[in-house]
């Protein structure tokens, strides 16, 4: 099922992409996503090793357990901070 996905601020800036389409696996979750984007070797592995990345799936915050449907967008972000 092929799904698209968006990364934003400093994920996109140390991989160097802002976004994608991926064909993956039916009943991926974002934990299965994040080791699909590992394997890819480094920048991704150091981006997807962090515990505090966020993941959104249709514009909703979602945990790492959620399932990722075909055509859904996910997203990654680091923590949103405010100044």
């Amino acid at each position: 099922m092929v799904i698209n996905i968006l990364y934003f601020a400093s994920v996109k800036d140390r991989l160097g992409t802002a976004r994608e389409s991926l064909d993956v696996p039916a009943s991926t979750t974002g934990t299965g996503l994040m080791k699909i984007l590992k394997s890819r070797g480094e920048p991704w592995v150091s981006v997807f090793s962090d515990t505090k990345l966020l993941i959104a799936i249709n514009q909703e915050m979602a945990n790492e357990a959620a399932l990722v449907n075909e055509g859904d967008e996910v997203a990654f972000f680091p923590p949103v901070t405010g100044g």
